[in-house]
């Protein structure tokens, strides 16, 4: 697998993944998630258009998994990261993960930052094994704050949310998990 940044006609491709990515909510009581709607093409390209879509292609170059992203209070705030169940297990995420924290050192942003479920073993527990930590009320920037009251306006407080921030250093790996 490669990254690389999205082409426009990979964008219902990443709205298929997310869709295939999501149906693991069910199986833990959460069919409001699962049954969510991918983001649209329009949020997609606008994500890509500033460079900031990027892809895990298989060796047919399709998308197996993929991350969005955007500067937040000087980190770079990974708003999604999905990976399709065929490819999971295969360290894709913390691909992505590893190469968002690398072009967040190139543009000169401290961290990647991000919001996630609490208590799903593949998103908070996940994201602290590599490295990443809670933050809480008096360390939320003004940016991450818009992000959880939106979040909550949404209904995705039903369920324990978390923000999340992992410093990123100047050389180096950017995450210190191992892969996973």
């Amino acid at each position: 697998m490669r990254i690389r940044p999205a082409a426009p006609g990979d964008l219902p491709a990443l709205q298929d993944v997310e869709r295939a990515a999501g149906a693991a909510f069910r199986d833990i009581g959460m069919a409001e998630i699962a049954d969510d709607e991918p983001p649209a093409l329009g949020t997609l390209e606008h994500y890509r258009r500033a460079g900031r879509c990027w892809i895990a292609a298989d060796e047919r170059d399709r998308p197996a998994a993929y991350l969005i992203a955007e500067p937040v209070d000087g980190a770079l705030h990974v708003e999604q990261v999905s990976v399709h169940p065929r490819a999971a297990r295969r360290g894709l995420g913390r691909a992505l993960l590893a190469h968002a924290g690398r072009r967040a050192r190139e543009e000169g942003l401290a961290a990647l930052t991000l919001t996630t479920f609490a208590e799903v073993p593949w998103n908070a527990p996940y994201y602290a094994r590599l490295g990443f930590r809670p933050l809480t009320g008096p360390d939320l920037t003004p940016g991450l704050r818009r992000i959880r009251a939106e979040e909550s306006g949404h209904g995705l407080d039903r369920w324990p949310r978390v923000c999340m921030r992992l410093d990123v250093p100047r050389d180096g790996d950017p995450l210190a998990g191992p892969p996973a």
